[in-house]
């Protein structure tokens, strides 16, 4: 039988299994096998490009239909193996990485482990049985790019084919843009920086123009990373594309500009917000990614503990009141809320939110977007959904006493409001919604709890290591009462491929959530100040914020340093 003709009925053969999964229907499946005889187009190329299935289910699928494991970060190796034997372009051509050279075989990572013409040439290549494993294509990409430089060279020959004039910059009219922004090179380009950034888990990407470079930037885990340093001359371009793709003036370049677009990367959808400023050397350009596959909205995945988990089901679980979430900017308030409203979307329920701007779009909820610029505050829209017979409002953010009493008094009619305000803590909350003007009695009536997050980083499994603490340091911190004995060890970061090198992979929530008690309560009426409610909210049971970092750092999540970072500034 033909090698084509085997893999046609390979092919038919998994699009039955991932029928039968559920990940695809019979009108995909039909689409797909219409397209696969085009020039390089392969079911999984198909799959993937059209945004059918996510290049994760897609791996793990094609692990599960070929009975072979799929390939962790940690199994890419230091070094390339095998150099001398097989090609980078045969690697990259067949999207292949060797991973061991071992006894009893060479162990290989394949996108498409169905491609026994690639199976076949490595087993004659290297003399030995082959064990193949299924990769990820993101760690794949990541690995040819480390192990054999295929990412720069691919960026690098993006660049040399932008033509751009001689003294390109802000000087070009708009036609002259457009028609610029819309070449390939530059698309590419701008696709090729939201992939290498969504394949890091960057958060956002940042193209800033200086004087003699163009920087673009990547936020990972909260911290910023030099992605690219380009020529100052591409500014132009790369923010006309941009624009363009968030349906936004590219002649207007003196004032600010925001908009949203997607892009399918990977196989899924990405939504981007992007936020335009003119600054001395011309545009500074941020994309927000909002990736709804990995944005984590179950609070099983937020990091929380069992008992502040098990305290905001209940408070969520009550027909009226005010829960608030505060912390500062980038501690994953929005986040918080976002599952909070993930958790009550239900039929028999009308949500309505008021947002600035809005993250994520939810299926099923009524989602307001503030427009300062009309007079359309979050007092104006809280005042006019409460027209609209909702059961749950969610506010953005209480910034001013106007919002704050009318979510009060929403409260106090029967429903169940959420919203965030930026303290440090949460008994900090209580004071501030009292200097906005809100009675005592009235807070100790409306608001059920009050949760106050931070964001750490974890630590990378693969490459941690054991560090001792010393007594001093754990007595000056009270490790003891949270369970450290002398001889326990934490763990530091010390940096791996699978972690990029700095030590940390992912964030997760550390949090304090203080319940209104009859105690605190008679506090608030007295406008006790936000130390004094704090000590008696712990002494009534509430762990507190650094004390659930502790504890996190004991069990080798994350580190001392990066709780102490978090919990003592401000």
């Amino acid at each position: 039988m033909a090698l084509s003709e085997t893999r046609a009925m390979a092919s038919d053969a998994f699009l039955d299994h991932l029928m039968a999964e559920g990940a695809i229907d019979a009108q995909t499946r039909e689409r797909v096998l219409r397209l696969v005889g085009r020039p390089g187009e392969t079911v999984l190329t198909l799959l993937a490009g059209l945004g059918l299935i996510a290049e994760e289910h897609l791996a793990l699928s094609l692990a599960a239909f070929h009975g072979l494991p799929l390939a962790a970060p940690g199994d890419y190796p230091p070094a390339p193996v095998l150099a001398d034997r097989i090609q980078p372009a045969f690697l990259r051509q067949h999207r292949l990485v060797p991973l061991a050279d071992e006894a009893d075989g060479l162990r290989l990572a394949m996108a498409d482990p169905g491609d026994r013409y690639a199976l076949e040439a490595v087993h004659l290549l290297v003399g030995k049985p082959v064990r193949a494993a299924v990769a990820l294509p993101a760690d794949l990409d990541r690995a040819l790019d480390r192990l054999y430089g295929s990412g720069r060279a691919a960026i690098g020959r993006i660049l040399d084919e932008i033509d751009m004039p001689q003294g390109a910059g802000t000087a070009l009219d708009a036609e002259r843009l457009s028609d610029l922004a819309s070449e390939a090179p530059v698309v590419r380009l701008i696709n090729s920086l939201v992939e290498e950034a969504v394949a890091t888990r960057a958060s956002d990407i940042h193209i800033e123009p200086f004087e003699d470079r163009l920087l673009v930037r990547y936020r990972v885990d909260g911290v910023l990373r030099t992605a690219q340093t380009l020529s100052p001359g591409l500014q132009a371009a790369m923010a006309s594309r941009v624009k363009i793709l968030a349906g936004l003036d590219i002649a207007e370049r003196r004032l600010p500009q925001d908009g949203r677009c997607k892009l399918a990367v990977r196989g899924r959808d990405i939504d981007i917000r992007v936020a335009c400023l003119p600054t001395q050397f011309g545009e500074s350009v941020v994309l927000r990614l909002l990736d709804k596959a990995r944005a984590p909205l179950d609070f099983a995945l937020l990091g929380f503990t069992p008992a502040v988990l098990a305290g905001i089901h209940r408070l969520l679980d009550r027909p009226h009141g005010v829960l608030l979430v505060t912390g500062p900017t980038g501690s994953g308030k929005t986040t918080t809320l976002y599952a909070a409203l993930n958790r009550l979307n239900t039929p028999d329920r009308k949500i309505l939110t008021a947002e600035d701007p809005i993250e994520y779009q939810l299926a099923g909820i009524n989602q307001v977007q503030v427009n300062p610029r009309i007079g359309l505050s979050f007092s104006q829209i809280l005042r006019a959904q409460l027209r609209q017979d909702p059961d749950i409002l969610m506010v953005g953010e209480i910034r001013d006493g106007e919002t704050a009493q009318i979510a009060v008094q929403a409260a106090l009619t029967g429903h169940l409001v959420l919203s965030t305000v930026h303290t440090n803590s949460a008994a900090g909350a209580v004071t501030r919604l009292l200097d906005m003007g809100i009675e005592g009695f009235l807070l100790n009536s409306t608001v059920n709890a009050i949760l106050s997050q931070r964001l750490v980083k974890t630590l990378c499994p693969q490459c941690r290591q054991p560090a001792p603490v010393g007594a001093a340091l754990a007595r000056t911190l009270g490790l003891e009462r949270l369970g450290w004995v002398p001889g326990r060890t934490l763990y530091k970061p010390v940096g791996c491929a699978a972690c990029g090198g700095t030590g940390y992979r992912g964030r997760t929530s550390i949090a304090e959530l203080l319940v209104l008690s009859d105690g605190l309560a008679e506090m608030v009426l007295a406008h006790a100040d936000a130390p004094a409610i704090e000590r008696r909210a712990i002494g009534e049971g509430m762990v507190s914020i650094a004390d659930d970092g502790l504890s996190k750092a004991l069990a080798g999540e994350t580190t001392l340093d990066e709780v102490m970072r978090v919990t003592t500034a401000g």
